[in-house]
């Protein structure tokens, strides 16, 4: 007998829970892009000791996110114009391919589940609450992808977040909270459950193209 809510209990090993630890760190900004990582101080922080450390660091390193100088120590990768361009161009090619399996496995459900999201959004932009509308966000396009069932596609899609919120924690002047999020992400969520594929990859790139230049500085 199969269950859709009884799953088998993944458990995470030391390196893989340490790792889920400096991503959020990386991503919120506690580790700053170009900050050099201190073994000595991150495992007291952390309570653990220097091998799982390392291993922890050695996969970020492997997902992009820390960058290792010989000689010099491990770094958190620093925010550049081309990061953001070359990191939404990754993005929407998950997104796309995710939206589109999500659909075929049953748009109905992801529709669905998406628009709690974007109820949540609503409240936030009800609230006048920035940072819970970025959150409500980046939730809205970790549960899209998700939805597609894809473990790789996850993968993938969770570096890529991280990044995304290296990009607004670093270049945060540039970014701003504004109520149209809200209405494209309800649009893509409806578009969505209505199996609407070529619309919803239409608003996925518009979506994505919006954001680039909203993290981007004005050229010319």
């Amino acid at each position: 007998m199969t269950s859709p809510t009884l799953q088998p209990v993944v458990q995470e090993t030391t390196p893989a829970l340490i790792a889920r630890q400096l991503r959020r760190a990386v991503g919120e900004g506690e580790l700053a892009p170009g900050q050099q990582l201190n073994e000595a101080e991150l495992s007291r922080r952390l309570g653990v000791s220097r091998g799982p450390l390392r291993e922890a660091m050695q996969r970020l390193t492997q997902e992009g996110l820390l960058v290792s100088i010989r000689n010099r120590g491990v770094f958190v990768i620093e925010v550049t114009d081309d990061d953001v361009r070359d990191m939404y161009l990754a993005r929407t090619a998950v997104e796309r391919a995710a939206a589109a399996r999500a659909i075929e496995v049953d748009g109905a459900h992801a529709g669905a589940r998406l628009a709690e999201v974007v109820g949540t959004m609503a409240e936030a932009v009800a609230r006048d609450d920035a940072d819970a509308l970025t959150e409500a966000d980046l939730e809205f396009h970790a549960l899209l992808v998700s939805l597609a069932g894809s473990p790789r596609l996850s993968r993938m899609h969770t570096t890529l977040m991280v990044e995304t919120r290296m990009c607004i924690t670093a270049l945060e002047d540039r970014y701003a909270s504004h109520v149209f999020r809200l209405e494209e992400h309800r649009e893509i969520a409806e578009a969505i459950g209505r199996c609407d594929t070529a619309h919803v990859d239409r608003l996925l790139l518009e979506h994505m193209e919006d954001a680039v230049g909203r993290l981007r500085p004005a050229e010319g």
